[in-house]
């Protein structure tokens, strides 16, 4: 049996909603511990892309798997206000910087599983096994295929050349994919460099930045602007929906560090109540036939390397992937909002 259990998604009302979901937990808890063998799962992935999963995996445990729906920063200030009276013994996100902050922040343990060690490649995990990817986010280059040569597209700095003046489109600077890209940029290049290569992109702004990856490609496709950077699965969302849709994907960074990938991913948090099974989940997560599914579901990568994509996916071709761990991205994502406010990436 499932029970699915959705909470609040305004970001401005974390703080007020943390101390509500603490006296809210514990009347859970108490539900959870009751019956025993429940596993809780805190995940900001959209409840259609897991709520079948999670549904397989309780049936073939005989066990309840319940779980709450939110994005990560709240999820996160959740497990930090309910402490030891959370329910909740697996952490879900989309997006490696949540994951790094819970860790950092205690809420998680190390799952120590060999399985999992095996399945997941080093860069997208927590070296001491806080964490896992579970699939794999990459952010490149998207373009107009009619407007523009694919062979004029090469790595992101390259977009702050003067030839894609007035051609680019950005995502909002507030979104944490764009400040986790940024992040992982610092890393590689370093602080400075990486400011003068954000202030190129606003300089050769077409127009204001978008809302989401879904608009910035339909502004392509537009003729608003030629060029732009996203989520490949937005894109393979607009390309199942409408084939023919006028949009391509070049693969950033080929001659030299590779694509920034992040993950969606989990950990077991600290006082998980049901914690063997939390990584019986996890592990099962990890294995190639669930893979091809949770990965598939969004038109990402599966974390398993061993794992082929969708046709969708496997159309755009391969890539070389960044292998600086994607958790640089929590560990540097402050100074990353800092640089990119400095540089007026609104």
């Amino acid at each position: 049996m499932l029970e699915r259990l959705s909470a609040s998604r305004r970001w401005g009302l974390v703080v007020a909603l943390t101390a509500v979901a603490v006296g809210a937990a514990s009347l859970f808890a108490l539900r959870a511990g009751a019956q025993g063998d429940a596993l809780v799962v805190y995940s900001a992935r959209k409840y259609q892309l897991v709520e079948e999963l999670f549904r397989e995996y309780g049936q073939l445990r005989g066990i309840e798997v319940k779980f709450i729906t939110d994005d990560g920063a709240p999820l996160v200030a959740r497990l930090r206000a309910e402490g030891r009276n959370s329910p909740a013994d697996v952490l879900m996100t989309v997006d490696a910087g949540d994951l790094w902050r819970a860790q950092s922040a205690g809420l998680l343990q190390p799952a120590k599983s060999a399985t999992l060690d095996a399945n997941i490649p080093a860069h997208l995990r927590d070296p001491d096994g806080h964490w896992y990817g579970l699939s794999i986010r990459a952010r490149t280059i998207a373009y107009a295929a009619q407007r523009v040569k694919p062979e004029d597209l090469s790595s992101y700095a390259a977009l702050g050349e003067p030839r894609w003046k007035g051609r680019l489109c950005l995502r909002s600077g507030k979104h944490v994919y764009n400040q986790s890209l940024v992040a992982i940029l610092i890393a590689e290049h370093g602080e400075a460099a990486t400011e003068r290569i954000v202030r190129s992109w606003v300089a050769n702004l077409a127009t204001a930045p978008f809302s989401n990856d879904t608009l910035l490609l339909e502004a392509i496709a537009a003729g608003q602007c030629d060029v732009g950077i996203v989520n490949s699965y937005y894109l393979g969302r607009l390309q199942a929906e409408r084939p023919g849709f006028p949009v391509a994907l070049r693969w950033a960074d080929q001659a030299g560090s590779g694509v920034h990938v992040n993950i969606s991913g989990a950990g077991i948090t600290r006082f998980a109540r049901n914690r063997a099974e939390a990584l019986r989940f996890l592990e099962w997560l990890s294995t190639p036939a669930i893979q091809a599914r949770f990965a598939g579901a969004n038109f990402e990568f599966a974390a398993n390397p061993g794992v082929e994509p969708p046709p969708v996916v496997a159309a755009w071709g391969p890539f070389r992937q960044n292998v600086i761990n994607v958790g640089k991205a929590g560990e540097l994502q402050p100074a990353a909002v800092r640089l990119m406010d400095r540089a007026g990436w609104k």
